[in-house]
């Protein structure tokens, strides 16, 4: 079965100058939507990304976030070389759906069209697979950045020697860090960087970080992204943002710091601990605005955006009909839907009965009908902002028999690897 190319990009060029690179990718804004299950689909990364140009529009006028283009010669800057605002990334596709050409990965590879910069995030514990899914994304034209997830805490996976648990085998994360950075290069002559995502470690006594940054330099990734938390933390307690100082004071990558970033001063605030950028995850859930605050922060403005009820449904409309273009199913868009309007509806007083029938919503005339009930002339509240998504308490990390003896896999844990393979994208 072929593999369909990519469909075309918007006519428009990415240009401007960079405020940190990443191999040839230039990213004038250093900021990154974290790929999450179920979220970060075209839809939801084109919301968050029109708000992140609207905040460089806003600041154009103001003689803030103007940037000359940076180029060598008069072709300008290439498409897939340039994000002006960062990088919107799509939600985790795991290699061995993919080279499978699984209907659904297919479908979630699709990319948002008018992202200057395609960025996709691949899992996986095979390096051939990883090096396949990767040539495929890359020569078909789906991808102009690729980031590897080793940085998954679900037990499904680590016990399986999967996600976080994988970087603790240095061995194998060092093949397939490779197989991925080779393969982007020979698809692409080198054009396409290949980051990778990671923890801190399996826990306190375990950790990994810094051998992952070394193996990573070694294997030519052209950035690292360090969610400040161990496995067992999963998303519990605070991120440990000095494990970020320390590996942006000793890595010769760009460093990228992930883990409770809510607000746009919570990402300034990462960004002097000496990271390169920010990564943001479930802080934007139902509150894709925060790209404004973000690039416009980025870019040394004190704008913020505070949307009233009636401007958030009106968000909520747009984030539906794309929705519904995108899956090309308005019942299954609304399905898909009905967890960010919950989001969106944070902190607003929506009423018990009126919130139970926005979750039951599966079209748009209905959603329509229902947000039109609402008291669209709510200020934003203050409780709208602040620590979003479930943390949980730590977990001890369930790690296959005999993981921690050795940084090598053993035999055993060889033949039972690729148990650790997902099936299916997304999660």
């Amino acid at each position: 079965m072929s593999f369909p190319p990519a469909p075309p990009r918007s006519t428009a060029l990415a240009s401007g100058q960079a405020s940190v690179k990443i191999g040839g990718l230039g990213l004038g804004t250093p900021v990154m939507l974290a790929p999450m299950a179920g979220v970060t689909n075209p839809p939801f990364r084109q919301v968050c990304r029109e708000f992140g140009e609207a905040a460089l529009t806003d600041l154009a006028g103001t003689g803030a976030g103007q940037a000359q283009p940076e180029h060598d010669g008069a072709e300008g800057v290439r498409h897939g070389s340039f994000a002006p605002t960062g990088l919107y990334v799509c939600e985790m596709i795991t290699s061995r759906a993919l080279v499978e050409r699984s209907p659904e990965t297919m479908r979630m590879i699709e990319p948002d069209p008018g992202d200057p910069v395609r960025s996709i995030q691949i899992y996986g514990v095979a390096p051939a697979s990883v090096g396949e899914s990767i040539r495929l994304l890359v020569a078909n034209g789906y991808a102009d950045h690729i980031d590897l997830n080793f940085g998954c805490p679900v037990p499904k996976v680590t016990r399986k020697g999967g996600g976080s648990a994988l970087p603790w085998k240095h061995d194998l994360f060092e093949m397939i860090v490779c197989s991925a950075v080779e393969a982007a290069s020979q698809a692409s002559g080198g054009s396409v960087p290949v980051t990778a995502k990671f923890r801190i470690g399996i826990d306190d006594d375990h950790e990994t970080y810094r051998d992952v940054a070394r193996i990573c330099e070694d294997a030519g990734i052209a950035g690292l992204t360090l969610h400040a938390r161990t496995t067992a933390q999963h998303y519990s307690g605070k991120a440990q943002w000095q494990y970020i100082a320390d590996l942006a004071a000793t890595s010769s990558l760009p460093v990228f710091g992930n883990g409770d970033v809510f607000e746009a001063e919570d990402a300034l605030a990462m960004m002097e601990t000496g990271a390169d950028g920010v990564v943001v995850g479930r802080g934007c859930q139902g509150r894709p605005w925060l790209f404004y605050d973000l690039v416009a922060a980025m870019h040394g403005s004190d704008r913020r955006m505070r949307p009233n009820l009636g401007e958030v449904c009106e968000i909520i409309m747009r984030h539906a009909r794309l929705a519904v273009a995108h899956f090309g199913d308005e019942g299954r868009a609304m399905r898909e839907m009905r967890k960010h309007v919950g989001w969106y509806m944070r902190g607003f007083s929506v009423g018990g009965q009126l919130r139970r029938d926005l979750g039951l919503v599966d079209t748009l005339d209905d959603l329509r009908a229902k947000l039109d009930r609402l008291d669209l002339d709510q200020d934003y509240p203050e409780a709208a902002s602040g620590p979003r998504g479930r943390a949980g308490g730590e977990k001890r990390p369930h790690l296959p028999e005999f993981w921690l003896d050795s940084h090598e896999l053993s035999e055993q844990q060889k033949a039972k690897i690729h148990e650790a393979e997902l099936g299916i994208s997304g999660g």
